[in-house]
This record gives C-alpha cells, sequence and structure tokens, in this order.
C-alpha cells in the first residue's frame, strides 16, 4: 500500500563579479523580463549552483550583460521561483538597490532600497497577507530622488518607482492613504485608487485598450474555483506510483497559471525519476478548475510550484 503526501508553496564602487560556473552548476539566459531566452538576446545571465545536484536550497546569482552581479539568493527550487531567506540586488554600477527577506517566495519582514547613486532610498517591513502576491509593504523612511525626506516615521508622500512601474500618493501611519495614481509599463494600464484605514476602499485601471476595470484588491492570486482542498484530493487521487519497493521522495513541479485559468508549462524542478515526473505533469495538468490570477482587476499569469512526496509502504 503507497500513500502520497503533498503540500504546496506558494517573487558603492563598480565592481565585476565574473561568475565561475562548474561541472555541476547551470547558465541560463533571460530577458528584461526575466524569462528564459537565448545567448543572442539576453539581458541577464543566471548562475544556478549545484544544479544537477539533489539539495534542499540552491544558490542563485543573476548578472548583467556585463558581468556584474545582479542580484544573489537562495532557492528551494532550480528555477528560483522559491525564494527563501535574504535576497540582496544590485545596480549595474555595483551599488546595492534592495535588500528584502522572502518566505515561500513571498516579502517578509525587515525591506530596505537605495538609489543608483548609493543614496538610501527607503526603511519598511512586508506585512505577509496570504491573499497577495507580495503582502503589504509598511514604510517607515523614504527619501525622493533629490535626497529628500518625504516620509518620516510612517507619515508624508510616497514614490513607487521601478523600471516599468510608478505610483504616488501619501501614506499614514506607515500605510497607503488617500488618493493614490499611477501606471504599470509592464502590463500595460492607468490606475487611480483610494485608501481609507489602511486598506484599499476602491480602485479604477484602464489598460492599453482604454478598457476600464474597477477592483477591491490590488492582487487576487490563482486559485482553485472549488477551493485547494479539491486541487489536492485531485492530485492524491489521481497519482499513481509505479510499484517499485522502498520508492520515496520528493517529486517538485513547477507551472503557470495563465490568464485563462489554465495550468501551461509543467516543468519538473526535482525528481525521484521511475515515471514519476510524467504522472506528476499528467495528474497536474489535467485539472481544469483554477481561476487566474489578477492584478488591479487585470487578469495575468502567475507561476507555483508543487511538491509531491511519496512514501512507499513496503
Amino acid at each position: 500500500m503507497k500513500s502520497i503526501l503533498f503540500a504546496i508553496l506558494f517573487l558603492f564602487i563598480p565592481k565585476l563579479c565574473f561568475s565561475q560556473t562548474s561541472a555541476i552548476d547551470r547558465k541560463i539566459y533571460l530577458d528584461s523580463t526575466s524569462n528564459e531566452t537565448t545567448s543572442e538576446n539576453y539581458k541577464y545571465y543566471r548562475i544556478i549552483k549545484d544544479f544537477y545536484s539533489d539539495k534542499d536550497f540552491y544558490l542563485i546569482k543573476d548578472y548583467y550583460k556585463s558581468g556584474v552581479l545582479q542580484m544573489e539568493g537562495t532557492s528551494k527550487t532550480k528555477d528560483a521561483n522559491s525564494k527563501e531567506g535574504e535576497f540582496v540586488f544590485y545596480y549595474e554600477n555595483g551599488n546595492k538597490k534592495a535588500v528584502t527577506n522572502y518566505l515561500k517566495s513571498r516579502p517578509i519582514g525587515k525591506n530596505s532600497e537605495w538609489y543608483e547613486n548609493g543614496n538610501k532610498k527607503l526603511e519598511g517591513e512586508y506585512i505577509e497577507n496570504e491573499k497577495t502576491f507580495v503582502g503589504v509593504l509598511k514604510v517607515f523612511q523614504f527619501w525622493n530622488s533629490k535626497n529628500v525626506q518625504t516620509v518620516l516615521d510612517g507619515n508624508g508622500d510616497l514614490e513607487e518607482i521601478s523600471e516599468f512601474f510608478f505610483a504616488s500618493g501619501k501614506v499614514k501611519n506607515g500605510f497607503k492613504d488617500g488618493n493614490w495614481e499611477g501606471y504599470d509599463k509592464k502590463i500595460g494600464y492607468t490606475f487611480s485608487e483610494i485608501y481609507e484605514n489602511q486598506k484599499l476602499f476602491s480602485g479604477v485601471s484602464v489598460d492599453s485598450n482604454k478598457v476600464s476595470r474597477t477592483y477591491k484588491m490590488v492582487e487576487v492570486r490563482p486559485e482553485p474555483k472549488k477551493g485547494y482542498t479539491d486541487f489536492y484530493k485531485h492530485v492524491g487521487k489521481n497519482f499513481r506510483t509505479p510499484d517499485i519497493k522502498g520508492l520515496q521522495g520528493k517529486i517538485i513541479i513547477g507551472f503557470t497559471i495563465d490568464k485563462n485559468g489554465s495550468i501551461i508549462k509543467p516543468k519538473i524542478l526535482k525528481s525521484i525519476g521511475y515515471g514519476t515526473d510524467e504522472e506528476a505533469i499528467k495528474v497536474v495538468t489535467t485539472y481544469k478548475d483554477f481561476a487566474p490570477g489578477e492584478i488591479r482587476g487585470i487578469k495575468v499569469s502567475c507561476a507555483f510550484t508543487l511538491p509531491i512526496s511519496i512514501q512507499s509502504a513496503n
């Protein structure tokens, strides 16, 4: 008799950090959105230490095309989709960009950020929220690009700025308050929001096709329409293990929930062989009842990781 146990895991001075790989490391090329690409069209490249060995944690290092270190941290899976612990991010001039802590690939705890010239940008703390992708950032201190402090002890004017995103508004006791406006170039929308009592009261987004959407939550995670218990039951009921005495171990499968709620791009991140990889892919991809994730009312794709532990009673 065999039993299947499973669970789901729910992100100076200029210096060159020339990466060196060994036979058990892996190098992959990434585009500007951190998706895998070819060696002719990459913006970054990633070194996954000990990729071809079986480990609980993998050291992940991303580099700019110039060879300057862009990010370093550890992941439970080889694709870096299960971030754990402290991650440090750098600008291409070598200056530190951010230090963020992760739990199950979600920011949590103390967060610090800097501008490219080395000036301090932000001090805050991520507060975990199971309903969101990244939790809620409570801001303690913030300095604008002119090195003027505009948020003091959680109160003042705040700007959220990155390569593709901008938002501005006020914070009160560390949380957004009143009217906020901004845009996201990566997804392609503008938005206007109202916050009351540390929570989003209402929001309106307008996409590149001028379609307007109202929303009550900035982020909505994908989830099975009948709940995760139903998804787990599907995996447990339909997974068939090979008849091999003493077979045990953990398979880790990654996949994406697309904008239509379909499971696509299944990929085995940790294998125990004997046909269990193919079985895991078959069982997961035959589940059809996911609701897609959303950001500001716009449906988006989201990556997931599912560990399946197999233990034979023989």
